[in-house]
């Protein structure tokens, strides 16, 4: 039978998810075809607070905290694109979902990218937003006067975690700020992302994703020697890394489209959630008809 999407957004279940070595805690709410939220730094699965219901009213949406954050295992290693990868392959393998959509932003986005490399008979659309793809060519205007002043600070082995021990919510409180150019976000996501890079390993699980950025950046260039992106890819801009993404994806990708979102700070599911969900709903809705056509060709 065809699938019939609730008229209201679903509760969210968190569950407790063993994946790659790890317990992934993924936040799951709505039925239908998977689509899977990956969120970056400074972030938890609450990234995606005002876009959860509305997606969970058509598609079964998994928002895992990625390795190291929020309640997933602070794991002594594996922060590369590769590993985490691996690690979202799991949790749709535990959730029984052959394939999914992937939603993806800042450090999530290298992982999305991987997977659907990886896996392209998974991955139906893949969405990616504000992020630098490894070395890939297209991000020179980006780059021009050098990378975030943060990425070196993070960069250097047990230095930022013990400088911002005691200081963690005013540091988390400055990408925030940052992010949505000064508007802020709601007081409790504040203090649930806050909470969440609180404490010295809290910190070094964090900064483990800058550390091993070389890697990922390697294991992106292994994927393209051989592969192209063929996934639909809709590639998602805001301040400060516009048309960056895209213009990096554009030489490798069948079939792309890229939008900017104007007066959008880096956090764009907090920042602008309606105008971000006015671009996914349709990008996602166009597989999602193929599907149920699918199923009822088969039923």
């Amino acid at each position: 039978m065809a699938h019939t999407p609730p008229l209201h957004p679903a509760p969210i279940e968190l569950r407790r998810i063993e994946t790659n070595g790890i317990h992934a805690n993924v936040a799951v709410a709505g039925s239908g075809p998977a689509v899977v939220l990956l969120h970056g730094f400074p972030h938890t699965w609450r990234l995606w607070s005002e876009i959860i219901g509305p997606l969970s009213a058509q598609y079964r949406v998994i928002a895992p905290d990625l390795r190291g954050f929020g309640a997933t295992t602070r794991a002594a290693d594996g922060y590369d694109a590769g590993t985490l990868a691996t690690d979202i392959a799991g949790i749709l393998d535990a959730l029984g979902e052959p394939t999914a959509a992937v939603v993806a932003i800042d450090a999530g986005t290298p992982v999305a990218v991987l997977l659907a490399l990886r896996h392209p008979d998974r991955i139906r659309r893949l969405v990616v937003m504000e992020a630098l793809l490894g070395r890939l060519p297209g991000a020179e205007d980006f780059l021009a006067a050098g990378p975030p002043w943060w990425f070196g600070f993070h960069a250097v082995p047990g230095l930022a975690e013990s400088v911002l021990l005691g200081h963690e919510a005013r540091y988390i409180d400055w990408f925030l700020t940052t992010g949505t150019r000064g508007r802020g976000v709601r007081a409790d996501i504040r203090d649930a992302f806050a909470d969440a890079y609180t404490g010295q390993d809290a910190l070094r699980c964090a900064f483990s994703y800058y550390r091993a950025l070389p890697a990922s950046a390697h294991q992106i260039d292994l994927a393209l020697a051989d592969n192209r992106l063929t996934t639909r890819t809709l590639a998602i801009g805001a301040h400060p890394v516009g048309d960056a993404l895209e213009q990096q994806l554009r030489p490798i990708a069948d079939d792309l489209v890229g939008q900017v979102i104007p007066d959008c700070g880096h956090i764009i599911p907090l920042d602008r959630p309606h105008e971000l969900l006015d671009l996914v709903m349709p990008f996602l809705e166009a597989d999602s008809t193929r599907i149920r056509r699918e199923t009822q060709a088969c039923s």
